[in-house]
């Protein structure tokens, strides 16, 4: 992403449109439109001003967030999660991604336990994990076939 499709997005974020986010830099929308299509370069005084308003301006201008812009428990997450070694972060991100998933599982077949096992970091399981089950359990898995 370049600094101009940054600053769009946080307009964005921030539900402003470009002559609102103008006023608020104290410069003309055209000048607000030619920084986000990177023909402009902004002025000290403009960063500083959109800053006021909730700008993250060390993500518009590097492209990583500022700490300053965390929350304390994303703080706090991001701290724990450095001191982790590969394998735990491996499987934080696991959770992340199970945790994120907005796809419901599908229905268990009658008198069945519903479990789903997927991820692209580690495995993820959803479902009716700890329901009362009568008989043998099965897993089916995916193949993937190469070609």
């Amino acid at each position: 992403m370049t600094f101009g499709q940054r600053l769009k997005e946080e307009r964005k974020r921030l539900g402003m449109t470009q002559p609102d986010f103008a006023l608020v830099g104290k410069v003309e929308k055209n000048t607000q439109i030619n920084y986000e299509q990177d023909k402009r370069s902004p002025t000290a005084e403009y960063l500083l001003a959109i800053s006021e308003i909730g700008v993250d301006v060390h993500y518009v201008l590097y492209g990583s967030p500022s700490s300053d812009s965390l929350t304390e428990d994303e703080r706090e997450l991001l701290a724990g999660y450095r001191k982790l070694d590969l394998r735990a972060k491996a499987r934080v991100l696991g959770v992340i991604e199970g945790a994120s998933d907005t796809d419901p599982p599908a229905p268990a077949p009658k008198g069945r336990a519903n479990i789903t096992i997927h991820g692209g970091v580690g495995q993820q399981i959803h479902g009716e994990i700890f329901k009362k089950v009568v008989g043998p359990q099965m897993v089916k898995a995916p193949s993937k076939k190469k070609s």
